[in-house]
């Protein structure tokens, strides 16, 4: 039996390739953002579409050189105190659009004089309604309660976004070869990973940089999908310490992208395996993983999220887990 996750993880490729061939929102979007005085830029999200805004903060941070906040949607909605964002870039991410404290945090920042620009799958949500620019993410219907294409079509949508704003001509190539590569990842078999969380009493999994949204965002995955306690942290904050907990039975899933952070990630896995600890890594010439071969570091740590969706979904089958339908959980979450 095929499991909706599934599907929606191999619909991936063809979610992307909507994208990148609907690029006028994002345009008349990097139209809109390139026109705001832009003293610094605040992303607001929750669950995987948080994970997602850690992604779009590297991004802003690296390629426009401006400062990110965290948006904490309870100052507006139990603390009731308006922010001075005057002249900032508000980005709110969400799945369904339907959650109201995203709705609040998002009219508050336009009328604490942000921009409020909202990437969100469905163009008709009230959270949608309640931002000045939309992007739509064109991933189609998602039925699992696991976001999957939802998740990478964000990541995808913020990465043309900055591309676009930044003018960076490599960055923006790369987009338009994910359809492709995101389709290459769906043949990755990471089973030698999936088969170390049956047994496992936790997991981590560790990245950097454009990295650490991704590796958030699986460990999220492995949390719900197969109630496994799971954390994502950062490769030089993991060696801090978290690294005491790192045991036998607590394997490690580090993503690795070919630029200035790679160093560490290299010395987290070389500590590791020194040890003996169970160390999975993905990306990189020495790649412990199936590996598709590096591209652009923007890039590359969504394509991981492929595999690595699908050795969860198929380490939650042999746990005879339903991925579908995790206990406590459904698909749109309404928080206040």
């Amino acid at each position: 039996m095929t499991t909706a996750m599934l599907r929606e993880i191999q619909e991936i490729p063809d979610a992307a390739a909507r994208l990148v061939a609907d690029a006028a929102a994002i345009g008349a979007a990097a139209r809109r953002c390139a026109a705001a005085p832009l003293p610094f830029a605040v992303v607001c999200g929750r669950g995987s579409s948080g994970h997602a805004g850690v992604y779009l903060r590297y991004l802003i941070e690296t390629r426009l050189g401006v400062v990110v906040s965290a948006s904490a949607p309870s100052i507006v909605t139990s603390y009731r105190k308006p922010s001075a964002m005057a002249g900032a870039l508000f980005f709110v991410i969400s799945q369904s659009g339907r959650s109201p404290d995203l709705v609040a945090a998002t009219e508050a920042a336009h009328q604490a004089g942000a921009l409020t620009v909202a990437l969100v799958n469905d163009a008709a949500s009230p959270v949608a309604n309640a931002a000045q620019v939309v992007i739509p993410l064109l991933a189609g219907p998602e039925a699992a309660v696991a976001a999957t294409k939802t998740v990478t079509s964000s990541m995808l949508a913020s990465a043309m976004l900055i591309g676009e704003l930044s003018g960076d001509e490599a960055l923006i190539a790369a987009t338009r070869r994910m359809p492709e590569r995101l389709a290459a990842c769906l043949s990755l078999d990471w089973s030698a990973w999936a088969d170390a969380l049956g047994p496992a009493r936790a997991a981590f999994v560790a990245a950097r940089g454009y990295g650490f949204g991704p590796a958030r965002e699986i460990a999220l995955k492995l949390s719900e999908t197969l109630r496994l306690p799971a954390l994502g942290y950062s490769a030089a904050e993991l060696r801090h310490g978290p690294r005491a907990a790192i045991d036998k039975d607590t394997p490690v899933l580090a993503l690795r992208q070919e630029d200035a952070t790679a160093a560490t990630v290299d010395a987290l896995t070389a500590d590791l395996l020194d040890a003996g600890e169970p160390i999975f890594c993905a990306g990189g010439p020495g790649s412990g993983l199936p590996w598709i071969g590096d591209d652009h570091p923007v890039c590359d740590p969504v394509c991981m999220l492929v595999p690595a969706y699908r050795a969860i979904e198929q380490a939650a089958r042999a746990a005879g887990l339903d991925p579908d339908n995790p206990p406590f959980l459904s698909k749109v979450t309404r928080t206040l």
